[in-house]
């Protein structure tokens, strides 16, 4: 069986995508399970070879998926030449072609996967700031990956999923105003959400996926003493998860699910906004060793469900600060690859 092609993202280039890539992919390791091909611009990730000191690996540029080597020592770039002068290129920096660059990356590797010349997606950061600054002129805007992937592959109903090992939580919203995620909490919604979560828990080799379902307001609402969302919409989307078979729990108090989620209690979590999620998430994924004032892990999985590709992605920004340095941490990047590859391997 041939392993699979999985096309990396470079990410927005004045942060730490390519570097953490060149690391990434100079593990062996990954060659063994999966067809590593970037996409973005080969310049970059010469350049960024350089600054983890890996000189020695060659970058392959193609334009056709078929001209890959996938090769260990050699990294294919599907190479869409997007940045103009690499030299004058600042690191670190919010700019239009930044941006651009960033967002072509990712609108090319849906396509390359749309049209099945690969078989998983994984992103690097990109900066919205700087996308959105370099699409504005197209009229176009975008919250994230995960709208330009549901747009891209004309997707209706998915939803973030954030995994650090097996601590996985979802969301019914996310980037959105508190105030405004809030009203998002409705039981249609609450609902597709449970079922997304099962179904991938499912579609991981879980058998009877336990799906914790949190309440939205302190104590769960403390039967409507502090709000009555859990009694109006979360209640009747977990009955109405229950009579399909799934074995959803809730809702729980948001304080003390996570725990409990750490605890095995669960195989995954909805979660009713995008704090609520990747708060804990991001707190037992990013470790920082006070005495070496270093962080000693930057791990965790940011997986978009309901796509009818797979994406996972990093789940850390473009580390604009450590561009350029060869500093930034690899991990999250390495993890993110290996739930491409669990999923794929269920396709």
């Amino acid at each position: 069986m041939n392993r699979p092609i999985v096309g990396i993202t470079m990410g927005d280039p004045a942060g730490s995508g390519p570097e953490i890539t060149v690391k990434a992919l100079s593990d062996a390791s990954i060659y063994d399970r999966c067809r590593p091909l970037v996409v973005g611009d080969a310049k970059m990730l010469e350049q960024a070879k350089h600054f983890v000191h890996h000189p020695e690996i060659k970058i392959n540029p193609v334009t056709d998926v078929k001209d890959a080597k996938f090769e260990y020592g050699t990294i294919d770039v599907y190479h869409l030449d997007l940045i103009k002068d690499v030299k004058e290129f600042k690191l670190g920096t919010v700019s239009k072609e930044g941006g651009r660059a960033a967002f072509e990356s990712v609108r090319k590797v849906i396509e390359l996967a749309m049209n099945k010349e690969i078989d998983a997606t994984v992103t690097n950061a990109l900066n919205k700031e700087a996308m959105n600054l370099a699409l504005a002129d197209e009229g176009k805007h975008f919250d994230g990956h995960t709208e330009i992937y549901a747009t891209y592959t004309n997707t209706k109903k998915y939803t973030m999923m954030l995994a650090h090992h097996d601590f996985r939580v979802v969301h019914v919203s996310t980037h959105v105003s508190l105030r405004e995620a809030c009203d998002r909490v409705k039981k249609d919604r609450v609902l597709e959400v449970i079922e997304l979560a099962w179904k991938t828990c499912r579609d991981l080799g879980i058998e009877d996926p336990k799906v914790g379902v949190c309440g939205l307001n302190p104590h769960a609402g403390e039967n409507g003493l502090f709000g009555t969302e859990e009694i109006d919409e979360i209640i009747p989307a977990i009955n109405a998860a229950k009579e399909k078979g799934i074995n959803a729990i809730g809702p729980l108090p948001p304080d003390s699910a996570f725990s409990q989620m750490l605890g095995g209690w669960y195989d995954i979590t909805v979660c009713m906004y995008h704090d609520q999620g990747h708060i804990p998430t991001k707190t037992i994924g990013f470790v920082y060793d006070r005495e070496k004032q270093a962080w000693k892990a930057v791990e965790g999985v940011n997986i978009t469900l309901g796509l009818p590709i797979i994406r996972t992605s990093v789940d850390h920004g473009t580390d604009f600060y450590h561009a350029g340095k060869g500093e930034s941490n690899e991990l999250s990047l390495v993890n993110a690859i290996d739930y491409a590859l669990r999923m794929a391997a269920t396709r």
